[in-house]
């Protein structure tokens, strides 16, 4: 008798194949014939017309559980598209069809110098496929537990995997995303909650992001609910029916009638708990409320009556103020405004570090040696409270290395202070455009930065979840720590784009003179790709010191960008480099920085990379970089001719550390 030897092999690709004799006989088994929830490079996503059977991805039950779970993604041969499916039968996203080159609703596949995606249809089978142009570039493709698609790139330069783009881009899009009586808002962080009286079914796959248990009914005494109702300071009354805590708020007890007729849960003959002042105690009950409402509304006049005592002895509200509900997931502390004075030595000029588009911003010690950086609002700020809220409220949300974190905040009558982490060397503007400093950065140390800020900004436009755009991006924006490690600051121009959005549009152009995208400056749309421009010019400045803001040597180059280009067309390149970098440049990292900094200024903002493609063309080699194409504004005569109209819009900020 004959035996064949069976071999396995797991090749480079990944498939694990499973063979008779040699590897030149075809496959008994592979893996990439049956997909768990990862597509690799090479794979297919197919459905066999002759077989009528489809190969599915399916998301893991749990991030620790590898077991089927709910989430599945397979192939739609109608309308040839892919669609993502909860259970396996409620459709609840569709990649839009096949075009030739892309399906349609996802406009990240055109960034075709990285991944080339195809989408197969013969007689026999239709199948959706993907390989990289760069065969050294690691990729994979997941449906995550979340019940996302997600496109991951492996960075060498991080020793991390880093998302290309996922969808349904709007998390609050997934059928079911929050699981049982869980609630989505994208505006908030995390974005999963439970509905009132309810709480996670299991808080450790909660603090892991995985939210797919939902959540179940609290269970609490009445104890409880009065001392959970007591340390929450925007529970104003709770009630305790049927072994449930509700905790009420204002709208709740202004609108008690509508309450009491639309709401099981109050039933007439239970009780209302109202918090007020400890020297005034009132315990209303139901029943005589609804005699009084039927009878002629005494009972609400009552009530209401209490309602307004309570609240004007809680808080004299200040029309400068942040309301109870901005503050209400507010996640920062709040600092005594007499300890910011303490702090700061009243404001010394002495402790002053600098002055930004907000206002003044001093250096504060705490008591035992804790460093603060305090903004202070200016009157003579072009900014004011809506500023101030967004700021406080947005970066509240954010935690990043490359982000600034804010400690704080406080408000007393018209001041409105931020309290941030001091960063001891302030900002990057201060280093690169003084010629005595410069020298203290060499081109590792400027490279590293340059890397920090794209991070910190693909964190905002991507893995924030948010889809932020800072809208006011520039050296001095960016702040170093003691290590020099940079740190993304000032969010008060900052806007939160909705769902699929990318972009959308102002007629009060605010931002820096020279960091501005021309769409934004010149006709008031911004998107993701106006910071993408930002960050451009932040590259060209730091390779070369210049601001780009200047004069030039090249008198049809009014500014850094045009003077850039102007080099790169010439075949001179190198001639940008700031001199302080003579010994220390590496001359192929440098030209990989130019290239991305001349592809990110590109004037149609449908050119300039995003940020995830931003940060992998930083470790590709030359060769497989992009040609830029021209920036906007590259002659005198063209920005005079269309924009001279519309600097007058523009917020000029003083260049200053902080």
């Amino acid at each position: 008798m004959n035996f064949t030897a069976t071999t396995v092999v797991l090749l480079d690709d990944g498939n694990l194949v499973l063979r008779y004799g040699s590897n030149s006989t075809p496959p008994i088994w592979q893996s990439f014939d049956h997909p768990t929830h990862t597509l690799l490079p090479g794979m297919k996503l197919l459905y066999n017309k002759r077989t009528n059977t489809k190969q599915v991805l399916t998301s893991w039950k749990s991030t620790e559980d590898p077991s089927v779970g709910l989430f599945s993604l397979e192939i739609d041969i109608d309308k040839k598209q892919y669609v993502l499916k909860w259970n396996r039968s409620v459709d609840y996203w569709a990649s839009g069809s096949w075009d030739g080159q892309i399906f349609s609703l996802i406009p990240e596949m055109r960034l075709n110098y990285i991944y080339d995606f195809s989408y197969i249809d013969d007689e026999n089978e239709s199948y959706f496929t993907y390989s990289l142009y760069n065969t050294s570039i690691i990729s994979r493709f997941i449906i995550d537990v979340s019940g996302q698609i997600r496109q991951f790139s492996w960075l060498d330069i991080d020793e991390q995997w880093n998302l290309f783009w996922s969808q349904p881009r709007d998390f609050c899009d997934i059928y079911g995303g929050c699981g049982a009586f869980g609630v989505c808002n994208q505006q908030m962080l995390p974005f999963c909650n439970c509905l009132t009286d309810f709480e996670p079914k299991s808080q450790s796959d909660w603090n892991l992001s995985d939210v797919s248990g939902g959540c179940e009914a609290q269970q609490l005494d009445e104890s409880e609910c009065r001392s959970s109702c007591l340390d929450y300071c925007f529970c104003n009354a709770y009630t305790f029916i049927s072994n449930i805590c509700k905790h009420l708020d204002k709208e709740e007890l202004q609108n008690i009638s509508l309450m009491l007729s639309h709401n099981s849960y109050l039933d007439p003959i239970h009780t209302i708990y109202i918090k007020v002042s400890s020297s005034d105690h009132h315990k209303i009950n139901t029943k005589v409320l609804v005699a009084g409402i039927v009878s002629g509304s005494l009972g609400l006049v009552f009530l209401c009556s209490i309602c307004v005592i309570f609240y004007r002895r809680m808080k004299k509200r200040d029309p400068g103020m942040l309301s109870e509900e901005d503050r209400k997931d507010l996640d920062v502390p709040f600092f005594e405004f007499k300890r910011i004075l303490s702090a700061t030595e009243n404001f010394s000029l002495a402790n002053k570090l600098g002055q930004g588009g907000f206002g003044p911003v001093y250096k504060g010690t705490f008591p035992g040696g804790v460093e603060i950086a305090v903004k202070r609002l200016s009157s003579q700020s072009g900014q004011g409270l809506k500023e101030f809220k967004n700021e406080v409220l947005l970066i509240a949300k954010l935690q990043h290395r490359n982000l600034v974190r804010l400690l704080g905040y406080s408000m007393k009558d018209q001041e409105m202070i931020l309290l941030y982490e001091y960063m001891p060397n302030k900002s990057l503007d201060h280093f690169i455009f003084d010629r005595r400093l410069c020298i203290r950065l060499d081109w590792a140390l400027r490279f590293d930065i340059i890397m920090g800020i794209a991070r910190g900004l693909l964190y905002l436009h991507q893995d924030s979840q948010l889809r932020i755009i800072h809208r006011d991006l520039k050296a001095s924006n960016v702040l170093l720590d003691e290590d020099m490690n940079p740190k993304i600051s000032d969010f008060g121009l900052a806007k939160i784009v909705k769902g699929r959005d990318t972009e959308s549009s102002t007629t009060r152009v605010i931002g820096t003179y020279g960091y501005m995208a021309p769409e934004y400056a010149l006709n008031g749309f911004f998107s993701v790709k106006s910071d993408i421009f930002s960050f451009g010019v932040i590259v060209l400045e730091i390779i070369s010191g210049k601001r780009n803001t200047g004069y030039y040597q090249n008198q049809q180059a009014f500014s850094l960008v045009s003077y850039a280009w102007g080099l790169w067309k010439e075949k001179k390149p190198l001639d940008l480099l700031d001199p302080a970098l003579a010994e220390s440049c590496n001359s192929i990292e440098v030209l990989r920085c130019m290239i991305v900094g001349l592809l990110c200024v590109q004037e149609d903002p449908q050119d300039r990379p995003t940020m995830t493609n931003v940060l992998l063309m930083l470790g590709m080699d030359i060769e497989n970089l992009p040609d830029p194409k021209e920036p906007a504004f590259v002659s005198k005569t063209s920005v005079h001719s269309s924009s001279e109209s519309e600097i007058n819009q523009l917020t000029i900020t003083e260049q200053e550390g902080r």
